[in-house]
């Protein structure tokens, strides 16, 4: 099964010869930002790093997106949307919050009751497989209900 990366690049030739230039712009700068990434690393991304650099380009057109809206500039924030959009179908499936607070729910009982403890069980279990954001949240609310 090939990469995540090769996906993209593949995808991007295909965006480039069906003359999508919307997308091959967009593939391209996430291309670049994995080129600076496998520069940093010394070696090419793994796929759960490949979707690391995916979650922060989505951040930071969600980011967009909201500044685009709040100024009214709904062409902008059209497109914000557009590439987030097109950016999700490379992530995984999340997963669902139910099974991250199980997850929780066995590491609490078994000891881990301070939320810096808690969330470096939870990351080590689903980091790369859902937000970040919702697994704090989650811990969050494990805590206080326990």
């Amino acid at each position: 099964m090939p990469s995540l990366i090769d996906r993209l690049r593949a995808d991007q030739v295909s965006a480039r010869k069906a003359s999508d230039k919307d997308r091959t712009l967009l593939l391209g700068t996430v291309l670049a930002s994995l080129k600076n990434k496998e520069i940093e690393l010394n070696q090419e991304p793994t796929d759960a790093e490949t979707i690391d650099v995916l979650r922060k380009q989505i951040k930071q057109r969600l980011d967009s997106f909201e500044q685009y809206t709040n100024a009214n500039r709904l062409d902008l924030a059209s497109r914000e949307e557009y590439e987030i959009g097109v950016l999700k179908t490379y992530l995984p499936p999340e997963i669902d919050p139910e099974e991250i607070r199980a997850a929780a729910r066995d590491a609490i009982a078994g000891g881990a009751t301070e939320l810096g403890k808690l969330m470096g069980i939870l990351m080590g279990q689903f980091k790369g497989r859902t937000d970040g954001k919702v697994i704090n949240q989650v811990a969050r609310e494990a805590l206080s209900e326990g």
